[in-house]
């Protein structure tokens, strides 16, 4: 569990604590009142368990602040949203965070992604994406529904087509040269990227290796709307939507922007990492 995602659920706790002794409520009197066991009471006070949303209007109108439950529950909604197990996500196989995947992108007008080590899902092929997922699967040892999820994947690039949508990615020049598929896989997939230069709605960069940088190139993040930040990690899919979070990821994609390259400089690394594929 992150130490984010913890000290959110103390915070909350604390909250719930403070809303009961100022009822007048004992922890015993509270649980008696709610008809839970004592036990229950304190591990939502100690932040050792997450309290449900029925568990927080109860506790509002246990504590006779009906009026608190809202805030209770955005809370919770906070904590929610912050941090998603991808053991959870994907115990039914990728088909489900792939179609999530296309309604997020259908509601924003203005994505900006940076990927270090891959080639984002946004411009890969089919065959390059069959076997990032089957990689995947194996990894996380989730079942596999590997041609449902290429397609939803697939779907979700409709969206570079769209009018009232603009994307401003990029990647790492290492990403272009993971090889994570076969040799043929990966040469499709660089002629696609070459192919997304020029295109009306589509700002895809590349940082060299050797650029000068004023922000090493971490972890792949994107930033929808200037609104909300999605990161991936091993083991969580994070989101961000607090104005402190979004300003600080924007202001980490403008650096890493400063030493990117686009248009026929980009162009010509894309070919490099191609060429390269044959001489191996």
């Amino acid at each position: 569990m992150s130490t984010d995602f913890q000290a959110g659920r103390v915070a909350l706790g604390a909250r719930l604590r403070e809303l009961r002794t100022e009822a007048g409520l004992s922890g015993k009197g509270m649980a008696a009142l709610l008809g839970w066991q004592p036990s229950k009471v304190s591990r939502l006070e100690h932040g050792k368990q997450t309290a449900t949303a029925e568990d927080l209007e109860a506790w509002a109108c246990g504590a006779g602040a009906p009026a608190e439950a809202e805030d209770l529950k955005a809370r919770l909604r906070g904590l929610e949203s912050q941090q998603r197990s991808w053991r959870r996500q994907l115990a039914s196989g990728h088909r489900g965070v792939q179609e999530r995947y296309v309604v997020e992108y259908r509601n924003t007008s203005t994505v900006r992604g940076y990927e270090a080590t891959v080639i984002p899902g946004l411009f890969q092929t089919p065959d390059y994406a069959r076997h990032l997922l089957v990689h995947n699967a194996d990894f996380m040892r989730t079942p596999r529904d590997t041609e449902e999820a290429v397609r939803a994947r697939m779907q979700r690039q409709e969206v570079l087509y769209q009018a009232g949508r603009t994307f401003h990615v990029m990647v790492w020049e290492g990403a272009l040269h993971a090889l994570i598929c076969p040799r043929d896989v990966m040469s499709a997939q660089l002629d696609r990227l070459m192919g997304l230069i020029g295109m009306d709605r589509v700002n895809f960069g590349v940082i060299p290796l050797g650029a000068p940088l004023r922000l090493t190139p971490k972890h792949g993040f994107w930033i929808f709307d200037d609104a909300r930040v999605i990161i991936e990690t091993i083991n969580t899919e994070l989101h961000f939507e607090s104005s402190d979070d979004v300003t600080l990821y924007r202001r980490a994609w403008d650096r890493l922007n400063e030493a990117a390259v686009y248009g026929p400089q980009a162009h010509r690394l894309i070919v490099r990492a191609r060429a390269a594929l044959s001489s191996r």
